[in-house]
């Protein structure tokens, strides 16, 4: 056999007989990290993974319609529940953690001190602030529980342009559509033109927590060796890297 015929097959030989693909519907959140540990799986085993992101709520929503997809990453446990109650999860577990910031427009904004003293609408002198979805996706509704326990949240919710994800949200605020905006520090930490201006106390809303699940469509070896992927040291090293909290 020639040279390079034989190294083609020691190479193909290497991956598995058949490739498989695994589907995962993801939060918004996880796009950067996950996308990493995805590229690192598909290189180490060969099988590809096709990842759907978006908010929380429309990917359950999705998931419990009966959209095909092997595991779910949510970015909050109540989303995640829907689909427990529905019979659709067959192991899960709490693999990350995050936390939730106050963002500015441009790269050189003033810190805030985040407290129930705080003039939320001052600062946003007539423009808007940028969040997910407050009643359905879990970067607004962990949004709003801290400006509710911070007694903000009836002086600012005229203002707050709401959108369908947190990565949308962190646009709005990129772009300069919105001069403020409530996010993860993950987004923060990847998004360009922004500037994290304050922390909001963990005490002001419920703990931020992704939990990962192998749904019930989840049928063949790759699934499995994704979802047990998410919680091994390579992937929890990425997930740090990127400012997760790595929880499981």
């Amino acid at each position: 056999m020639r040279p390079a015929l034989l190294a083609a097959a020691l190479s193909l030989a290497a991956l598995p007989a058949w490739a498989e693909d695994v589907s995962v519907f993801a939060a918004a959140s996880l796009k950067n990290a996950l996308d990493e540990i995805a590229a690192q799986f598909t290189a180490e085993t060969g099988n590809t993974v096709t990842i759907s992101y978006a908010g929380s709520n429309a990917l359950a929503k999705q998931i419990i319609e009966g959209a095909p997809a092997d595991l779910f990453i949510s970015a909050n446990t109540e989303w995640m529940d829907e689909v427990e109650t529905a019979g659709l999860v067959q192991a899960s577990s709490d693999i990350l953690g995050n936390r939730l910031v106050l963002i500015a427009h441009g790269a050189d904004a003033a810190p805030v001190r985040i407290g129930v003293e705080m003039d939320l609408a001052g600062l946003l002198d007539g423009g808007k602030l940028a969040m997910a979805l407050v009643d359905s996706v879990p970067a607004g509704q962990y949004g709003k529980a801290a400006l509710e326990a911070l007694g903000l949240w009836d002086d600012v919710q005229a203002d707050v342009a709401q959108s369908d994800n947190v990565r949308a949200a962190l646009a709005l605020v990129a772009t300069g559509e919105a001069p403020y905006g409530i996010v993860y520090a993950t987004d923060a930490a990847a998004g360009d033109n922004v500037t994290v201006v304050g922390e909001f106390p963990a005490d002001s809303h419920p703990p931020v927590t992704y939990p990962a699940a192998l749904l019930t469509g989840a049928a063949d070896d790759a699934d499995r060796a994704f979802y047990d992927a998410l919680s091994g040291e390579a992937a929890n090293a990425i997930f740090e890297k990127h400012g997760f909290t790595v929880t499981n």
